[in-house]
């Protein structure tokens, strides 16, 4: 069977990904990654509309915690990703869901010295269309705190730094910018 680049055929009830081209499981990543994020959007916007947003970013941290150990597992695991270097780190959020959705680039100086730089971040964008300011929350106290906890899970000595955070002056400007270091 030839390698399908859409589903445009008959139902086919043996379907597998193994019958999808590579461009068309590359398009299907990112759509899943996209879905991810948006999942957690819509959850959180639920549960701040339903109780408040200190109860919906609290059940997200806890939520994130727990998720993002199984995530890393999972992709390193998979990826035979190894290393508690900042290199290793770098490769693994290069891969993730998160690494499909955003737009990024890692500077290293050495393996265990990166600057990330987010130049698209759907998150920062819609907070930024919502206007309530909560990319101050979000990107300044639970950002450090996730990269934190992220980096964290490589190697507790794992530096976080950020150089640059919202609010921009314009959607022109990075999103955000990181420094990851191991001394």
């Amino acid at each position: 069977m030839a390698e399908l680049r859409d589903y445009r055929t008959q139902f086919d009830p043996g379907l597998r990904f193994e019958d999808f081209s590579k461009e068309m499981l590359v398009k299907l990543l990112r759509l899943y990654a996209q879905l991810y994020q948006k999942l957690d959007g819509f959850w959180y916007l639920s549960a701040k509309g339903r109780v408040n947003n200190d109860e919906a970013l609290a059940c997200d941290m806890w939520v994130w915690e727990r998720q993002t150990r199984q995530e890393i597992s999972g992709l390193t695991k998979l990826l035979k990703i190894d290393g508690n270097d900042v290199m290793s780190m770098m490769k693994t959020l290069q891969v993730s869901p998160w690494g499909f959705s955003h737009k990024f680039n890692v500077e290293f100086k050495d393996k265990n010295d990166a600057v990330l730089t987010f130049t698209y971040c759907p998150a920062l964008e819609a907070l930024e269309r919502e206007g309530e300011g909560r990319e101050q929350t979000i990107c300044r106290v639970v950002d450090p705190i996730v990269k934190r906890r992220f980096a964290g899970l490589f190697n507790p000595a794992i530096e976080v730094v950020p150089l640059k955070l919202p609010p921009r002056e314009s959607g022109e400007e990075i999103c955000c910018q990181w420094q990851f270091r191991l001394k």
